[in-house]
């Protein structure tokens, strides 16, 4: 398989240790892949340049078993894959993240997840509201 992006491989947008703990198929299809393949194209990979280092991914597309088994919103974008949730291993550089990404670039939303433990950014090209929260 293709990598999503030129910084996100398959494996690492869809490997998840619940699905694989739980014997789920977290296998996209081909509309999902190239939500995905937009959202790293329009948010991550400008993101990536900027910070320079290795940001990790912490989850990307999850099928909707995925996403109930993880407790995910009923109307969560990683469903369409459209949304990512990255680290940069800190919650000050994740800040820096966050920050960086509210100033620079489009989006659906952009929250700083419990602290900054991580941030999370969605990308959906017919709704950029640029809508920013701060949960947890």
């Amino acid at each position: 398989m293709h990598n999503i992006s030129d910084r996100i491989s398959y494996d690492e947008a869809t490997t998840s240790p619940t699905a694989l703990r739980l014997g789920i198929d977290n296998t996209p299809d081909e509309y999902k892949l190239n939500r995905m393949r937009l959202v790293a194209e329009k948010c991550f990979e400008p993101l990536r340049e900027w910070y320079g280092k290795p940001i990790k991914v912490n989850s990307f597309y999850r099928c909707r078993e995925l996403n109930a088994a993880v407790k995910g919103s009923l109307t969560s974008q990683h469903i369409l894959g459209e949304a990512i949730d990255l680290s940069a291993g800190s919650k000050a550089e994740n800040k820096k993240l966050f920050d960086w990404c509210k100033e620079n670039l489009q989006f659906t939303q952009l929250i700083f997840e419990f602290g900054g433990a991580w941030i999370h950014v969605s990308y959906n090209i017919n709704n950029l509201k640029n809508q920013t929260l701060e949960i947890g």
